[in-house]
């Protein structure tokens, strides 16, 4: 988890290079297409491409479109955002899992687990500033947005592993969205500056490698032991920033991030032990 982690927070270093030159949507079509090649020859080394096609369609196309949004309003943020603060405000997805869980799964949440969701979107408030100075950020609405797609993208994802090949579900979700993306950025499409290639490189390898390893965690060790783990990320952004862009996160946000990942971790432990009580 902690190397998914990281290569997640590389990905996203380089989005940030490329939002300050491509439009968020054109951004988005590059993620798609620089990291399918590298899927496809995945799937091909595992021989999962049979029955790639017997999926549960309407989710998959869901996932695409909601998987648009994600990474366009993530992509439009970085540009004005710095690393720390993107990933202190996209923290909340976690707790925004657990809450939509309980309208489309069926699941039961207690009500220290609501608790604890209501303090996460209080940590939320903090780094989008109490003092009302940064609350009306768009860039700040646009990581929290990006966290309600996130959430419903992972409940889907939930529904679908029920049923679909985790190959397939990773294909599909990279597909859909390159081919829903594409007539969006081709309207505004800004010609490739190929300088910057090494960013294009560290996009494709970085969120491959990330949803590889991503995978191998979780498949490995239990939920409650590996997602805390995700809040890793805030050092890494804190680093990444400090070292491309020479900037800090301020007090408020180290705050705000405390408080959503304590909840969080809260959340994620609660959760697990639920479920080995229902089925020790």
């Amino acid at each position: 988890m902690v190397a998914a982690v990281a290569m997640f927070s590389l990905m996203d270093a380089s989005m940030k290079v490329l939002a300050g030159r491509y439009p968020a949507v054109q951004v988005t079509a590059l993620r798609c297409m620089l990291s399918m090649p590298l899927v496809c020859a995945y799937i091909g080394y595992r021989g999962k491409f049979t029955g790639i096609f017997k999926v549960r369609w309407p989710l998959h196309i869901l996932r695409g479109v909601i998987g648009i949004g994600m990474l366009s309003l993530f992509a439009y943020a970085l540009k004005s955002l710095p690393l720390a603060d993107t990933y202190s405000i996209f923290f909340i997805a976690p707790s925004l899992v657990t809450a939509l869980a309980v309208f489309f799964l069926r699941e039961k949440v207690s009500l220290g687990q609501w608790v604890a969701i209501a303090v996460g979107l209080g940590g939320v408030l903090v780094v989008l500033r109490p003092d009302g100075s940064n609350f009306a950020s768009v860039a700040g609405l646009a990581v929290l947005a990006s966290a309600v797609c996130y959430a419903i993208s992972a409940i889907a994802g939930r529904i679908l592993a029920r049923t679909d090949a985790p190959e397939h579900v990773m294909f599909w979700v990279l597909a859909l969205m390159g081919i829903g993306v594409m007539p969006l950025a081709v309207n505004a499409w800004v010609a490739i500056d190929w300088s910057l290639w090494p960013a294009m490189a560290a996009l494709a390898v970085s969120g491959f490698f990330g949803q590889l390893a991503l995978t191998r965690a979780f498949s490995m060790g239990k939920a409650s032991i590996v997602a805390p783990f995700e809040y890793t990320a805030l050092a890494w952004g804190v680093g990444i920033d400090w070292l491309l862009w020479h900037t800090l996160p301020d007090a408020f946000t180290l705050l705000g991030a405390a408080i959503i990942i304590g909840s969080g971790i809260y959340l994620v432990r609660r959760e697990t032990e639920h479920a080995e009580a229902e089925h020790p």
